[in-house]
């Protein structure tokens, strides 16, 4: 019997439905019950280490992200977790199986945590605790975004349910019904919440003339947002500022834009952010709050593996709950339009892009993160897909 040979008798035994196949490391195959499916290949001791150590999301995120799972069709392997729930194994059948695997090698040592991995220090949501896991996010070089982004490095859901059929086409339709949405007027003052690398405040500035005040917490961000407006002619209309949105402070605002940013604010502060929106708009100026939501109240904000790979602390909340803060703010709601499958598309033509330039983000940001971004531009869509998560436009204004 091969070293693994145990290992597979013991996993045939606990997985008697496999609607994939699974290959060892030495090469022995535990072959599919229904004749398909994705491959999953362990390709050292180590990556199961990693998954008996941790068992779940996080062992098998480590063992995917240190390169000791391969998957050899990813959209499909996405598909089959969606749908396929592992039966209950009992605890003899584990204790084989943990038996199996020391014998083949797995657990002689301990298994290096991946470099990507963060886990964020201090109190949550606060303002370092905060800027760390931005920048654990949004810090790569510009060039690395512009891999999957369109030309105006536009980091949001794109509309195509409009009539656009190009990336481009439908980002800018996103960025102009926000405008039209919040009856800009030439002359007003904008806050750009999450400002990213300034598309909608040169658009705003651009096509209406209004100033923007734009705000993000990456310097690279800041820094290629600044040039861009230079290069548009709007550099005296659009002013972008590295600092968190607890620290501003300035003459009421006519009108907030906070586009992908409400995410990254989570259950411990939305309440405050509504607030302090609603302290920065002058009385009768306008809100428009376009952000992810999670549509089932039993699912978690956020799995392990989101938390250490990719948004630390980021949590959609249940559009209820964002509702009720500006509300409780002193914000009267106008509209609600939900956008869930022009995400979709937007992650799709996204994941399209990334997976045409991966040479390059392998050069730009190393294998681990090329792993994490595919993984998770792929999961992102298929909560979209699914119903898990959808995103909504929320237009308000301050009573005056």
């Amino acid at each position: 019997m091969s070293a693994t040979g145990e290992l597979s008798a013991a996993l045939e035994q606990a997985l008697p439905d496999r609607p994939f196949t699974l290959e060892l490391w030495d090469g022995s195959t535990l072959p599919p019950t229904n004749g398909g499916g994705p491959t999953f290949r362990i390709t050292t001791p180590e990556a199961l280490g990693h998954v008996l150590r941790s068992p779940g999301q996080l062992g098998l995120g480590r063992a995917y992200v240190s390169g000791g799972i391969e998957v050899d069709d990813m959209d499909a392997a996405l598909a089959l977790i969606a749908r396929w729930s592992p039966p209950p194994i009992e605890p003899r059948t584990k204790a084989q199986i943990a038996l199996a695997a020391v014998k083949a090698g797995a657990l002689r040592t301990v298994p290096k945590v991946p470099e990507m991995e963060l886990r964020p220090k201090g109190k949550r949501h606060s303002i370092l605790r905060d800027k760390r896991a931005v920048t654990h996010h949004y810090n790569l070089s510009n060039e690395y975004f512009a891999l999957f982004l369109d030309e105006s490095m536009t980091y949001s859901c794109a509309i195509f349910s409009r009539g656009a059929t190009t990336l481009e086409e439908a980002q800018d339709v996103k960025r102009e019904l926000v405008c039209t949405k919040l009856a800009l007027k030439e002359g007003e003052r904008i806050l750009d919440v999450g400002c990213g690398w300034g598309a909608f405040a040169i658009h705003a500035a651009t096509r209406y003339g209004v100033h923007v005040t734009g705000i993000t917490l990456s310097p690279p961000q800041a820094e290629l947002a600044r040039q861009r407006a230079e290069e548009a002619g709007v550099g005296d209309k659009v002013d972008i500022r590295v600092m968190d949105w607890r620290a501003l402070d300035e003459a009421p605002f006519d009108a907030i834009a906070s586009i992908g940013m409400v995410e990254h604010v989570g259950a411990v502060s939305i309440d405050a952010y509504a607030q302090r929106l609603h302290e920065l708009l002058r009385p009768g100026g306008r809100l428009l709050n376009h952000g992810i939501a999670r549509l089932r109240h039993s699912d978690a904000e956020a799995g392990p593996f989101s938390e250490r790979y990719v948004f630390p602390d980021a949590a959609p909340l249940h559009l209820a709950r964002v509702q009720l803060a500006l509300e409780r703010a002193g914000f009267e709601t106008d509209t609600v339009e939900g956008f869930r499958l022009d995400y979709a598309e937007t992650l799709t033509h996204w994941a399209r892009n990334f997976d045409s330039n991966l040479e390059e983000a392998v050069r730009l940001g190393g294998e681990e993160r090329v792993r994490v971004w595919r993984l998770y531009l792929r999961a992102a869509r298929n909560g979209f897909l699914t119903g898990f998560t959808s995103i909504y436009q929320v237009l308000g204004h301050r009573p005056g």
